[in-house]
């Protein structure tokens, strides 16, 4: 049970209602942000640019993700994106060892530096500057900057999921809770 009810998607702005219809609200997440009116439509844009049209391999896209969800203790977007992971093709014992992080055998050293990268930037908001050459010699200064814009939108987004106490949905409830959502 969130620690705030759900808005009333009736009672919205007719703008914010009408961009709510096409929004599946059976997502929890989604159900709670129009509690931010301004904010709602910019966040789902957000997240499409970073999830649909990113350069950033959607494999290192997620470990970062789910990296992010396990520092900031959020199970709600551990959840929902490990399904992402899978479902982009990443292997079950990497799923997994993303709550130890870079320190995992089963990472290649492209992936224990994303995760290093994720780790810093969590941490301390700026990496090292051996941790940003280390990831920038494979990285492009696109996809850098998408990382770095992907890693604050998660914590954010894990701020939201936390401070409202938003839980999981029931299963089965959802057949794609991520779906590509354009306006």
């Amino acid at each position: 049970m969130p620690r705030i009810p759900y808005p009333d998607l009736d009672a919205l702005p007719p703008k914010l209602k009408d961009f709510m219809s096409r929004v599946d609200n059976n997502v929890n997440v989604f159900r709670m942000l129009p509690w931010a009116e301004t904010a709602t439509e910019h966040w789902h844009r957000l997240g499409n640019a970073l999830l649909q049209k990113s350069a950033l391999d959607p494999v290192l896209r997620e470990m970062a993700i789910v990296r992010v969800g396990h520092l900031c203790r959020a199970g709600y977007e551990v959840y929902q994106h490990e399904r992402i992971s899978a479902r982009v093709g990443m292997p079950a014992e990497k799923i997994e060892a993303l709550k130890d992080g870079a320190e995992s055998p089963v990472f290649d050293d492209l992936e224990k530096l994303v995760l290093r990268f994720t780790d810093e930037v969590v941490r301390n908001v700026k990496a090292s500057d051996e941790t940003f050459r280390a990831l920038n010699e494979h990285l492009s200064n696109r996809e850098m900057a998408e990382l770095v814009l992907t890693i604050g939108y998660y914590q954010m987004t894990c701020a939201f999921l936390e401070n409202f106490e938003i839980p999981i949905e029931e299963p089965g409830l959802l057949e794609d809770p991520f779906r590509k959502v354009e306006r």
